[in-house]
């Protein structure tokens, strides 16, 4: 017996087709949607009075398709409903829809059973279209994608009340290999109809990123988590900056993970993600992403341009930058003045009015001497390049007339084609000083003087008071020289050494003043006797043996001191291991005010030496081993039993050098353990012992029956509240805090290395990537040539290998994302390559699913690539703490922010976390060196500005003004509700 519902199904199809359809996304390509089939659909049914086609019109008066079946009278039943040929076109994997409503089984009487309330779908792949002569079923043909059942189903009290329950199932269907496919609905008993069915795949939509184009992508069907890397081409009038652009398509049809990018050409800027050309009297003279700039003073450009033009008149050197105004030539030096005193002649002057508006003017003085007839010779060459607007002449005559002429020159000087403007003045220089003294001659010489003359040029117009004679040895030019008068034109210099050549200047003074000196003369002393030699000789070698008996004296007198000295010190280092073990108690270190406890083992000259100062040696015959549990770098990790007196066995872990090791491994092995044994916190992993007096050497450490913290979230995924999490942070926090206190450096943090115990308590192990800070003013340590893990090491650390606190805290930002994200790896299947080139563009790891926006925000900050901005651990110590107290400030989640992100007037997420991220969105990250200089390094600081303190930094132009002031407001909002959710760090 056959059983319809014609009044159920009429109900259904003159309901409006919106609820039967929904707008296709970006993402989506839509092979198939019965919805929008205006004639016949052309699906088959198997047996033909199985399932039922109904074609009704909506209220747009188009058609929809829809198919019931209602045998539920009959056991056993098997309908078929095969759909028409689809070409799945670039899809290899695609997705079903299923629109449908299904009626509740305990609601048809006498059926219960032989009713069902699931059917199931299958599809079957092929390259042609099946043949249509051909009408018998192959059921074997077809593979099962699923078994769909209803969410909702009626009654027949719906029936009456006209209730629409409709059920929207997905199923995805693939991978495909084939050029098309069909889809098969098989009913098993059930009262169905299949109100609409549509069949899309999905793909990264073309888009335009970073000046980029990147087109339509269809996501690889390999795995869900699997990335398609896709070239970018740059846009228009813009170039590759540095790497090429490239973005990930996701497999969920999202665009992933952008790296590289383009930037506009010279003369173009960009503009809503385009490359425009820059407006006339604006020009853009460097590649990259800055706006146009207006052009400077007196300069003018078109379109597109590169640099702006000078106006007629002006001019720009080639040094000068494109920014710098152009300028003229200046106008002539004024008031040209001259004075003289007894021995030169001064000439002064005043800036010309306009200096072309130009900085480096210089001056060029012109000289010429003019004789009885009126006519006049240079002097010699002009001086030029002078910066001073006063100079001093020397060597003229003491009777004549001269010509002095000053000029003004800057920068473009040399390309205006005039001569520079200028100022003249005449001078006379009777009753001056006296003229130059002429050659200077030797008379004779002897071993100790020099016997010298010589005879003035000209007729002094005064009588010559005396002349200066200064000398000095040759080879000592520039060290020292003497001088002495004499009243005659002739002079005898002793005092002179034997066989050494002097060089003599001489001057001459009257009432006038003082002559310049006169050109310099060489003459050389003659050799001493041999008596007179071997005498002072034999005096200097006395001389000499005294000096030196006398020193060896005080050399031996100092080295006995000293020896004597050493050797207390020495005595007293070595009296017993107390001095060197002050500070060390009970097997952990014990800290003195303003002493830095911990000590770098590389230090000892003997490293043995180490192990017995910081660890404590361990009978083996207390030890049990019961089991391997792992294997490390030195050989295998077990655990086991310690027994000690006075208490119980105590499960601990065991860490064995493997044999056959070199003494470098032996020395490597127990280094780690030199380190550890100098910690105590309940957030370190504690030292009990070492074994090296025999074989095997072994490191006891306490036993941590949760292992790895990696391995274990990933083993409980999702069984920890956030608040648990936060505990787990809050511990590896305390005792980095506590290494940081130590002055020690990590380097290699991460969840891997970090263990957690039965209850819970996280522990900082694994120091064997470890070293100290040394006492430099950065405090940190450069690592050369070694391997770092690069997806937990911050920027500094993997270009310069800088390692500091610093460093260590963006390595605990990336542990507190594997927290949240229960064991994930950092940033996926990505190379590390991608990674560094990813982290340098700005991308930070997205939050995990269900994190708490404050635990985000302390992510963000750990990730600071200025590392004097990252948190100090202390403080994340503290921040955690407040985030325990109070579990409230962990109920916002990173989810809820995007969500109100979507709606009008609601903050935007992530929250600004410097003052650089937040002039770069406003596109202002020109003036972050003006904040910083004027100490606003907070944004709580900018916070308070106002328009005043905006112009008093150097902001200057007007539109720039308004746009920081008008972007502090929303600044100060979202300081306001980050205090108001107790993340604000």
């Amino acid at each position: 017996m056959r059983v319809k519902f014609p009044v159920m199904f009429r109900l259904l199809v003159l309901l409006p087709s919106a609820l039967l359809t929904e707008p296709v996304r970006s993402n989506e390509v839509v092979l198939l949607d019965t919805t929008a089939v205006l004639g016949e659909l052309g699906w088959r049914t198997y047996p033909v009075n199985g399932w039922d086609a109904i074609t009704e019109m909506d209220e747009q008066n188009r058609p929809i398709h829809t198919f019931q079946v209602c045998q539920v009278m009959e056991p056993n039943q098997n309908n078929w409903l095969v759909s028409s040929w689809v070409w799945r076109g670039a899809a290899q994997r695609v997705f079903v829809e299923l629109r449908f409503t299904l009626r509740d089984c305990n609601s048809i009487p006498w059926v219960a059973g032989a009713c069902k309330e699931t059917f199931n779908l299958l599809y079957r792949e092929s390259d042609t279209p099946p043949n249509h002569t051909d009408q018998r079923l192959h059921p074997a043909d077809y593979a099962k994608v699923d078994t769909i059942a209803a969410d909702e189903s009626f009654t027949q009290t719906d029936l009456g009340d006209r209730v629409l329950r409709l059920n929207i199932e997905v199923r995805e269907v693939g991978p495909l290999s084939r050029r098309g496919f069909q889809l098969a609905f098989q009913d098993v008993g059930a009262c169905i109809a299949l109100l609409s069915v549509r069949v899309f795949y999905k793909k990264c939509p073309s888009t335009r990123r970073n000046l980029a184009l990147f087109p339509d992508t269809v996501p690889q069907v390999a795995a869900s988590s699997s990335l398609v890397e896709v070239p970018g081409r740059c846009v228009a009038h813009a170039e590759e900056e540095r790497d090429a652009p490239r973005l990930y398509c996701g497999a969920d049809g999202d665009w992933l993970v952008p790296l590289g990018r383009c930037v506009c050409s010279i003369g173009y800027e960009e503009d809503h993600g385009l490359c425009t050309a820059c407006s006339p009297g604006s020009y853009k003279s460097f590649v990259g992403n800055i706006r146009c700039s207006k052009c400077p003073t007196n300069s003018q450009s078109g379109p597109a341009s590169p640099v702006c033009t000078c106006e007629k008149g002006f001019y720009r050197t080639h040094s000068d930058a494109p920014s710098t105004a152009c300028t003229r030539p200046p106008s002539a030096p004024r008031n040209l003045l001259f004075s003289m005193n007894d021995s030169s002649l001064f000439l002064e002057w005043a800036p010309p009015l306009d200096s072309g508006g130009r900085r480096d003017l210089t001056y060029v003085v012109r000289c010429w001497r003019c004789g009885a007839a009126g006519s006049c010779d240079p002097c010699g060459d002009a001086v030029q390049g002078l910066s001073s607007t006063r100079v001093a002449v020397q060597d003229f005559l003491s009777h004549g007339n001269y010509i002095f002429q000053v000029e003004a020159l800057n920068g473009v000087s040399a390309l205006a084609n005039r001569r520079p403007a200028a100022s003249n003045i005449s001078i006379s220089t009777e009753h001056a000083k006296p003229s130059l003294v002429g050659a200077i001659r030797r008379e004779w010489a002897s071993h100790t003087s020099i016997a010298l003359s010589w005879h003035e040029v000209e007729q002094p117009p005064a009588p010559i008071l005396d002349y200066e004679i200064k000398y000095y040895e040759k080879e000592r030019e520039h060290q020292s020289y003497s001088s002495l008068r004499s009243q005659a034109a002739r002079v005898i210099v002793s005092g002179l050494k034997p066989s050494t050549l002097y060089v003599f200047h001489v001057r001459a003074r009257s009432a006038g003043g003082l002559s310049s000196f006169s050109l310099k003369a060489e003459f050389s002393t003659a050799a001493q006797s041999a008596e007179v030699v071997g005498t002072r000789g034999s005096v200097l070698v006395m001389a000499l043996a005294a000096v030196g008996g006398f020193s060896l004296l005080v050399i031996l007198t100092l080295f006995l001191l000293i020896t004597g000295r050493c050797q207390w010190w020495i005595k007293s280092k070595m009296k017993s291991n107390e001095p060197r073990r002050t500070h060390y108690h009970n097997g952990h270190v014990v800290p003195f005010a303003g002493v830095k406890t911990y000590v770098d083992p590389d230090t000892y000259e003997d490293p043995t030496q180490a192990v017995h100062d910081f660890t404590k040696e361990i009978d083996p015959a207390r030890i049990r081993i019961e089991r391997v549990i792992g294997a490390g770098e030195f050989g295998e990790v077990c655990s086991g039993r310690l027994r000690s007196l006075g208490r119980k066995e105590t499960a601990v872990a065991i860490k064995t050098l493997k044999g056959g090791y070199t003494e470098r491994q032996r020395r490597d092995f127990l280094h780690e353990a030199s380190t550890m044994g100098q910690f105590e916190h309940p957030n370190i992993i504690h030292l009990e012992g070492v074994v090296t007096k025999s074989r095997p050497v072994m490191i006891i450490v306490e036993y941590m029956q949760n292992g790895s913290l990696d391995t274990f979230l990933k083993n409980h995924e999702g069984q920890f509240t956030v608040v648990q999490l936060v505990v787990m942070l809050r511990g590896i926090a305390a005792g980095m805090a506590y290494l940081s206190e130590m002055g020690y450096v990590h380097r290699d943090l991460a969840a891997r290395n970090i263990l957690v115990d039965k209850g819970l308590v996280c522990k900082v192990s694994d120091f064997g990537l470890s070293r100290m800070l040394e006492d430099d003013p950065e405090g940190s340590y450069t690592s050369i040539g070694e391997k770092i893990p690069i997806r937990w090491t911050a920027p500094e650390a993997i270009s310069y290998r800088k390692f500091s606190s610093a460093s260590d805290a963006w390595s605990y930002g990336i542990v507190m994302w594997e927290v949240m994200s229960y064991g994930e790896r950092p940033y996926w299947e990505m190379s590390n390559q991608d990674v560094i080139l990813s982290i340098e563009e700005g991308y930070r790891l997205p939050a995990p699913l269900r994190c708490p926006v404050a635990l985000h925000q302390l992510m963000l900050h750990c990730w600071q690539s200025d590392r004097n901005l990252r948190p100090h651990f202390c403080d994340m110590l503290s921040f955690l703490d407040k985030l325990i107290r109070n579990p409230s400030s962990l109920l916002t989640l990173v989810e809820d922010m995007n969500g109100l992100a979507e709606s009008p007037g609601s903050p935007d997420y992530p929250f600004f976390i410097s003052i650089g991220d937040w002039l770069d969105s406003i596109k202002m990250s020109q003036y972050k060196s003006n904040f910083i200089a004027a100490g606003y390094t907070t944004l709580d600081s900018v916070a308070t500005m106002c328009i005043e303190d905006v112009r008093r930094i150097g902001v200057t132009l007007i539109g720039h003004q308004r746009r920081i002031v008008s972007s502090i407001q929303p600044l100060r909002l979202q300081l306001l509700q980050a205090q108001h959710n107790n993340f604000h760090i």
